[in-house]
């Protein structure tokens, strides 16, 4: 089934942080972030196993349950199995993401795309969440900033057992749908080009953004609309660096990329817009993308993404960031330009 088909609206709720990306965060504030994405309206929540080491996936499934599960739409993340027995977090190998979530759970994180750790994955998350069924699987991280050069081997295994095993479950009604979830666009490219499996779309993070959207806007929003299947924007904001925050693909930003910032910031407190605005009507502007789903750990941040969606940003807004580069002159944007 189509993504367009099954996700409730155009903003979802990214649970990353959940799982103490960055920081310890108190049970009762992951408890409040998540009911007051509830009571915003938003039914679309993903998180992941890695997320954590579980921790955003247990969070989750007690915040919202009691909730008529007919009622919201979840997708978690294979790839990676969550072991009862510890390990010294300062020793995993996260590729890029080095220390996320150093304050996450110790257990041991085992990555393993075969066909009975897709399964297992599946049964391990439905525990957690505590859950009879997940809505929609994706693969996690089949890319270069976790694996560098063995990425395509990675990729490989999982095209034998994650893709072909999720391909069966969602023929078989187990799942409604399943695709990649990466940071990176070309195992997106990789996936397409195959005769099979069938995912039935993506949710890329990082990657079709104000601050870095030339590379997907090129290549895969291309194929994706081509396969007539749609994209969920992960990390709108760029791990915070557009509205302000010290971090770019979560590490701290580099020069050019604060300077980017700074440059729309200028133009985005002239036009009285906020970043966040910018940021999510940007994203969704373009046709392939179904939904965004920025990450938020304090109660208030979803009311200030509710808010961005809403805000009215003038045209001429927009035609200025094109004509001072800072928007690729390919990229659909919100309102005529």
């Amino acid at each position: 089934m189509a993504l367009r088909d099954i996700l409730p609206g155009q903003l979802g709720f990214g649970a990353a942080p959940l799982g103490n990306m960055f920081r310890d965060i108190p049970e009762q504030e992951a408890r409040a972030t998540v009911d007051a994405a509830w009571n915003d309206g938003i039914r679309y929540f993903d998180t992941a196993p890695f997320y954590g080491a579980g921790l955003a996936e247990i969070r989750m499934g007690a915040a919202l349950a009691g909730r008529p599960r007919s009622d919201y739409v979840v997708s978690t993340k294979v790839g990676r199995l969550i072991l009862d027995e510890v390990e010294d977090v300062s020793t995993r190998d996260l590729g890029e993401k080095g220390g996320v979530f150093k304050y996450g759970r110790p257990n041991r994180i085992v990555n393993d795309y075969s066909r009975d750790a897709t399964l297992r994955s599946i049964e391990d998350s439905l525990k957690r969440l505590g859950t009879s069924h997940i809505d929609i699987a994706f693969v996690h991280d089949v890319a270069q900033d976790f694996y560098g050069d063995e990425w395509l081997s990675v990729f490989e295994s999982a095209r034998k057992g994650a893709f072909r095993t999720l391909d069966r479950l969602r023929d078989e009604g187990v799942i409604k749908a399943w695709g990649l979830g990466v940071n990176r666009v070309e195992p997106i490219e990789l996936l397409l080009a195959l005769e099979e499996p069938r995912p039935d779309g993506f949710l890329l993070a990082g990657r079709y953004t104000l601050l870095d959207h030339a590379r997907a806007l090129q290549r895969v929003m291309p194929m994706v609309a081509e396969h007539e299947l749609a994209i969920v924007v992960g990390g709108p904001y760029s791990s915070g660096a557009l509205v302000g925050g010290p971090n770019f693909e979560y590490a701290p930003a580099p020069p050019e990329i604060l300077n980017k910032v700074a440059r729309i910031k200028a133009i985005a407190d002239r036009y009285r817009i906020s970043m966040k605005a910018a940021g999510l009507q940007f994203a969704l502007a373009n046709p392939v993308v179904a939904a965004v789903i920025p990450g938020a750990s304090r109660p208030g941040r979803i009311a200030e993404d509710r808010a961005a969606l809403r805000e009215v940003i003038p045209a001429d807004f927009w035609r200025e960031l094109r004509s001072e580069g800072l928007v690729n002159a390919a990229a659909p944007l919100p309102t005529a330009a």
